[in-house]
């Protein structure tokens, strides 16, 4: 019985080493290709918040980290700064809009250094179905109207919902969330337009690592 037992146990021990020889086999082999495509992705959403002729130098290269709580939350942000001909234009931001209806709704937009707004896209939230959620691309294009908006100081009141005497719509049944996006993106091109001097001090994302 023993004898079977053992015959047993090594028969498990050698099947346990070759799956895990095969499972580093195949995390080896396919890294590559899963690190690829993680770039096309984010090169993918870059091209959606800032028109890729506006820059020529490598985004995910040029990535620091920010920690201010003027960006919604005291968590690290990334920022990625946009260069043509090595001459710093504009930031592409990540962001944090803390007063959504749902909770914090995480942000994406770029914009150059005099508060002019390239583009916004939303990366997550928890928004409700049928109502917050127009704030995705894939259910409604509202997110798109930041584009080419110029925030014009602090006071700018044109920056708001339509409720509030702002230009931007808000959604049937639900001002909470389009009212928290607008307040982010505002103070996120007013923290890029005040701050891109600085950038260059900030630590590289690769420090955080």
């Amino acid at each position: 019985m023993f004898e079977t037992m053992r015959k047993h146990g090594i028969t498990l021990a050698i099947y346990a080493a070759l799956s895990t020889g095969a499972t580093s086999a195949v995390y080896l082999l396919t890294e590559p290709t899963i690190s690829q495509q993680a770039v096309l992705q984010q090169k993918a959403l870059f091209d959606q918040v800032i028109p890729p002729s506006s820059y020529n130098n490598q985004l995910q290269n040029e990535c620091y980290i920010v920690t201010d709580s003027a960006l919604g939350s005291d968590k690290p942000h990334q920022l990625f700064i946009a260069r043509q001909n090595n001459t710093p234009v504009a930031a592409v931001l990540e962001t944090t809009a803390p007063d959504g209806y749902s909770g914090a709704i995480q942000l994406m937009l770029a914009a150059d250094f005099s508060g002019n707004v390239l583009g916004v896209r939303t990366l997550e939230h928890h928004e409700t179905p049928g109502l917050g959620d127009k704030i995705e691309l894939r259910i409604s294009d509202w997110i798109t109207k930041f584009a080419n908006q110029t925030v014009q100081g602090d006071n700018d009141t044109r920056w708001g919902v339509r409720k509030d005497g702002g230009m931007f719509d808000q959604f049937t049944g639900a001002t909470i969330t389009p009212r928290a996006v607008v307040k982010a993106v505002k103070q996120s091109a007013l923290y890029i337009q005040h701050h891109h001097q600085q950038f260059e001090t900030l630590p590289h994302c690769e420090a955080q690592q």
